[in-house]
């Protein structure tokens, strides 16, 4: 298999191809890609957060191999949230991930705004939506307060709700967009309309298919005519910072992903 592909931005995927830890995942693609997305959890149960030295070794491989890192803030920070000490307990987990990765090459940190594990936002009315938008400006503006990374550094992702709900917060503090495709083609969103809109803002892409109603499968189930969109915009834009992530987890995905793309490169 080939090393980087020729792209029109940064090209990459997540931290979890491989059965193994981040280490083992950051050697495996070094001369794959360009950008490697870190996955962290912590909990009482499970923790995958780098050690000291497992944090200078990714610095020597970025070094090595001209990688960044988009680091994706946890899942379960919700920094929507509508009770203040749910919020803080959130900025707080996200404040310690920024902390221990603010040493590396960043693209990104990956922000969910969501509030409240199995919180529907979806079909709400005006105040709900207003009340989120509060809750999230307040933990938003405190985690960006707390950082030396610039507001723009925090990009938040497009989830299952309309991403109109959030976009006004995000304009306001000055940060940046993620545009996971394969969540707008999952929960029914327009995907020209949402890069129309906000690739202009936009630090990375989740790329992915979906399949059956899963997501972040290989790109082979992602529509062709989707890709063709995205990679046309992508090419218009000339942003070479921008970051394409292929947000899949597992080699078969990865392999399958980057075939799809030599083909389309020899196609060209």
């Amino acid at each position: 298999m080939s090393s980087r592909l020729p792209f029109p931005c940064r090209f990459g995927t997540t931290s979890y191809i491989k059965p193994d830890e981040i280490i083992p995942n950051v050697e495996y693609l070094k001369d794959r890609v360009d950008d490697i997305e870190l996955v962290l959890f912590e909990s009482d149960e499970f923790s995958n957060l780098p050690s000291p030295d497992d944090i200078r070794r990714l610095s020597e491989l970025a070094a090595e191999h001209e990688l960044t890192y988009s680091v994706h803030l946890p899942l379960d920070a919700y920094l929507g949230h509508a009770d203040r000490d749910e919020r803080e307990r959130s900025v707080e987990k996200c404040q310690r991930i920024v902390e221990l990765t603010e040493s590396l090459p960043r693209s990104a940190y990956v922000v969910h705004a969501e509030a409240g594990k199995g919180v529907d936002l979806r079909d709400c009315d005006a105040s709900k939506v207003s009340r989120f938008q509060d809750a999230f400006r307040s933990s938003a503006a405190r985690l960006i307060a707390s950082s030396d990374a610039s507001a723009s550094e925090f990009a938040v992702e497009t989830l299952n709700y309309p991403y109109e709900h959030i976009w006004p917060v995000v304009d306001a503090l000055g940060m940046s967009v993620t545009i996971d495709i394969g969540h707008l083609v999952l929960f029914g969103y327009s995907v020209e309309e949402a890069i129309d809109r906000y690739l202009s803002r936009t630090r990375v892409l989740h790329v992915h298919g979906v399949l059956d109603g899963r997501d972040h499968v290989s790109l082979c189930h992602l529509d062709a005519s989707v890709l063709d969109l995205v990679m046309e915009r992508l090419q218009r834009s000339g942003d070479m910072d921008r970051v394409f992530t292929m947000e899949i987890f597992s080699e078969e995905d990865f392999l399958d992903s980057c075939s799809l793309f030599e083909r389309r490169r020899r196609r060209a």
